[in-house]
């Protein structure tokens, strides 16, 4: 039953807050989905933009070693060779490799290779290195696969500077990451292979193309190569290595968001085909101002959500607080307080309920005390009735064991029984109904070691008990009546190489106990019998002393801890018998 808070409450949701916040809702995500449209268009039209410049700019590097054709000292160095060359001139050599060198700053070194003599020599910080003879040139990757090829020319992916020629002009600390351009001279008559240009460039100028697509630390730039070589990022450290596995199945995907960002790509054409730049903008950032105009709205709407439920509960307060107090004592009473303090002195309507229910709570009250004690009694003279049904049986039994040792041996063995049945005798009378696994399982050892010497070595049994339940509360006598019932149906029966099995652990919030034998077992009809006795409430019916062990255990299970107390009775398919408890770890009823 709704109060009538809560319908205010609800009338305030209906009409109020919950039609601003749908208002709220719908403008925020109208907003964010124009704002998206905009930023991606805008992101796409600078993207095509600086898609063209680096075309444009790879091709300006591509394009550049042809300049080497109209010059004819430098082409004739590599028709001909540098001695074999009668317009060889040194001085006019050097000038034009420092102007070759020269015209662009983003070189950083320049290899040149002349395939007639197999040598090949650098340029670097426009100073010239000695010539070297490398007639393995040519069996270099990726030089090889540049000459095997019909392509002019081979991009390679940034990398650290390199001394090609171990020459002493480039410093050991230069260590700037370069791309580098690999290309063939050919003779344009004859075809014939004369030479390689090799050009490093520094990353300033086309990492300058590729950053204007950075704006700030929301989004970062990619640009990869035809084989997914990443060929300039924000992170440098993915410079010159494979793309990343996500990252190329996003691609491979067709995939433009993933998480929180967005990706853009855009394949370049020419002498780039199949390379593609790569543009990652972050959501969170795209979407901060309309996200910050939402967030003003909601706490503008909680403010009016506040001071409505204030309200409310202003109004309210004073028509519901009797009603809610004493619902909140009925509440009380559900949660088993039977002391709960009624106002009767009011005149009212609440005044009139309150002075009924405390008649009625001091009515069930003196009830409940007169049941409760009644029942106390009744539990203790049901134990003490088990307990003497048990003692003589077990007595008897004991006192057996030791007349058989006696008749077999005078030695002081009968004394050491003696004392193993006063042990067992002290605990029967002294054990309370509660005692610890401990004590349960000692006195059972100790009815275990009697019946060994009544039966002889060949007893076959083991006691096993987890350590961490050994001081927990259980009831009394609960293992001991079952080792005697085995002893009972095996031995004394003449099965003579039966094993006896006592088991206890903890599973979850109960003690379990299992009590197992390999000895004779019982028909399914005899199981079924035997369970429909020990089943059968406390008390009910007459009992049967074959099975009076079984039967008065389970019943002060029931008394201990009511139905949350399992025991079940097993023939193990007609092989054996298993008794296993299962007893919660709380403080019994």
């Amino acid at each position: 039953m709704k109060s009538i808070q809560s319908r205010l409450l609800i009338m305030l949701l209906i009409f109020i807050i919950l039609p601003y916040f749908l208002s709220v809702f719908f403008i925020y995500t109208y907003t964010k989905n124009s704002v998206e449209q905009y930023e991606l268009e805008n992101s796409r039209e600078q993207l095509q933009k600086n898609a063209d410049e680096l075309e444009q700019y790879f091709d300006d590097m591509i394009d550049f070693p042809y300049i080497l054709y109209r010059n004819p000292d430098l082409f004739r160095i590599f028709k001909n060779g540098f001695e074999d060359s009668i317009y060889f001139n040194p001085m006019t050599m050097e000038k034009s490799l420092e102007t070759f060198y020269l015209m662009r700053n983003e070189f950083r070194q320049i290899r040149f290779y002349i395939a007639k003599n197999n040598e090949s020599f650098t340029v670097y910080n426009a100073m010239i290195s000695t010539h070297r003879y490398q007639p393995d040139f040519l069996n270099q990757d990726p030089i090889k696969q540049l000459y095997t090829s019909d392509a002019q020319y081979l991009i390679e992916p940034p990398r650290p500077l390199e001394n090609y020629n171990n020459a002493a002009i480039v410093p050991k600390s230069d260590k700037t990451m370069v791309m580098t351009f690999h290309h063939k001279i050919i003779d344009v008559l004859s075809k014939k292979f004369l030479g390689m240009i090799t050009i490093d460039i520094d990353l300033g100028e086309y990492a300058r193309i590729c950053n204007n697509l950075v704006q700030g630390d929301a989004s970062s730039v990619l640009l990869i190569d035809s084989k997914d070589r990443v060929m300039y990022a924000n992170d440098r450290a993915l410079i010159g290595k494979p793309l990343p596995a996500d990252d190329k199945q996003r691609l491979e995907g067709n995939r433009s968001r993933h998480d929180d960002d967005i990706l853009l790509s855009q394949e370049l054409s020419g002498s780039l085909n199949g390379w593609k730049l790569i543009k990652v903008m972050s959501s969170q950032a795209l979407y901060e101002d309309v996200r910050k105009t939402a967030y003003t709205n909601i706490l503008v709407g909680i403010g009016v959500g506040i001071l409505g439920l204030l309200m409310i509960g202003i109004i309210s307060n004073r028509i519901t607080r009797p009603i809610t107090r004493l619902s909140s004592k009925v509440r009380s009473i559900e949660g088993g307080n039977m002391n709960v303090p009624f106002d009767d002195t009011k005149s009212d309507e609440i005044g009139h309920l309150e002075s009924h229910m405390k008649d009625m709570m001091n009515r069930i009250n003196s009830h409940i005390d007169r049941e409760y004690k009644l029942e106390i009694e009744n539990r203790k003279n049901q134990f003490r009735a088990l307990k003497s049904q048990v003692n003589p049986h077990f007595l008897f039994n004991a006192l057996q064991s030791i007349g058989a040792v006696a008749l077999r041996s005078n030695a002081p063995k009968v004394y050491q029984l003696l004392t193993s049945l006063s042990k067992m005798m002290r605990y029967s009378m002294q054990a309370d109904q509660w005692v610890r696994v401990r004590d349960e399982a000692e006195y059972t050892k100790a009815y275990l070691s009697l019946q060994t010497e009544r039966f002889g070595e060949n007893v076959s049994y083991s006691v096993n008990i987890d350590e961490s339940i050994l001081d927990m509360t259980i009831p009394s006598m609960i293992l001991q009546p079952l080792a005697e019932n085995f002893f009972k149906h095996t031995y004394e029966e003449g099965y003579s190489n039966a094993h006896l099995s006592i088991n206890g652990g903890k599973q979850g919030n109960d003690l379990c106990f299992t009590v197992e034998n390999d000895g004779p077992g019982l028909t399914e009809e005899e199981l079924q019998t035997l369970r429909e006795h020990i089943y059968s409430p406390p008390y009910e019916g007459t009992y049967s002393h074959e099975h009076i062990g079984l039967k008065n255990i389970r019943d002060r299970l029931l008394l201990g801890y009511g139905p949350s107390a399992e025991m079940k009775v097993d023939s193990n398919d007609g092989l054996g018998f298993s008794v296993s408890m299962r007893i919660p770890i709380k403080t019994p009823l």
